[in-house]
């Protein structure tokens, strides 16, 4: 059993970004962390982590090492859940990420419904619009927008999402509407967290840089700069569908648009067995289904 000593402790001090927050985690002390991880390297005659009075880092051994050792811990997290959960109620930690007004306005609300009849799991949802590392950083699931890039990890097709480039009625009276694709060059386009907008030209996807001089990465204020005529911007459906049914938002480039896109549940291929995270990914896909997987419809 020496081989398990200090693993768990050192693979929650990287997750967690240090000793203090690893002992937390773990409920013990610090000191009793660090001793744990000391021994491991020790043991191993290895050098793991470069500690500083402020951070951590990883050596090259640390990051091979923990590479393994932590999904190593997930699946054995997964192993344990699936024999309890044969005879009770499913329980333990989930830790989920997804963008912010998104997670809002449509994942919190579910998570709860479905945390009221599994009262035992301990939920963290995580609201960010930056991308996590799923494995690194510790989370069971991420619900990501748009189109997923090639990775390792298991996807689930949560809804669909269409993205609309549109603009006010008002810039469009003093700015004219561009009908094609070379024309952005010529508008105020509002950028939000990508300067490239996606489209589909002759049945083959196309990228296309846009410039202007208004940038956030927040979707209301790309929103309320739109609506307020200072540009074009691209944005997905759950945010203009109301402006476009009263009239404020004129949809543009339609003839354009590009198709395959959607929202995503993410996980890694270690936790593809875990019961409570299957019944969270069945209960929110079933949420979406059951609303006609339109989620303009909110």
């Amino acid at each position: 059993m020496k081989h398990w000593d200090g693993i768990e402790a050192f693979v929650e001090v990287v997750r967690q970004g240090s000793f203090s927050a690893a002992a937390e985690k773990l409920h013990v002390s610090a000191s009793h962390i660090s001793r744990l991880v000391s021994q491991l390297e020790k043991r191993l005659d290895a050098t793991l982590l470069f500690r500083t009075t402020r951070s951590i880092r990883l050596s090259e051994a640390g990051s091979l090492y923990y590479q393994q050792c932590s999904q190593l811990l997930d699946s054995i997290d997964s192993a344990e859940e699936m024999v309890t959960s044969l005879n009770q109620s499913p329980v333990g930690h989930l830790r989920i990420s997804c963008a912010t007004t998104f997670g809002e306005r449509f994942i919190a609300p579910r998570v709860n419904d479905f945390l009221i009849n599994h009262p035992k799991i301990q939920l963290d949802l995580h609201l960010t619009n930056r991308e996590v590392d799923l494995i690194d950083e510790g989370y069971d699931l991420a619900i990501r927008l748009g189109t997923l890039k090639s990775s390792s990890l298991l996807a689930r097709r949560l809804c669909d999402r269409v993205e609309y480039v549109c603009a006010s009625a008002h810039y469009i009276a003093r700015f004219g509407m561009p009908h094609t694709l070379s024309e952005l060059s010529k508008h105020k386009c509002l950028q939000g967290s990508k300067d490239v907008w996606t489209f589909m030209q002759d049945k083959q996807k196309r990228e296309v840089k846009i410039h202007g001089n208004w940038r956030s990465n927040s979707g209301p204020a790309l929103l309320d700069a739109t609506l307020k005529g200072l540009g074009i911007a691209q944005l997905p459906d759950y945010y203009v569908a109301p402006y476009i049914a009263s009239g404020e938002l004129i949809p543009i480039l339609s003839q354009y648009q590009y198709p395959y896109t959607g929202v995503w549940l993410v996980y890694p291929k270690a936790r593809q067995q875990s019961p409570k995270l299957k019944l969270l990914c069945d209960h929110l896909i079933g949420s979406f289904r059951s609303e006609h997987s339109v989620i303009t419809s909110n």
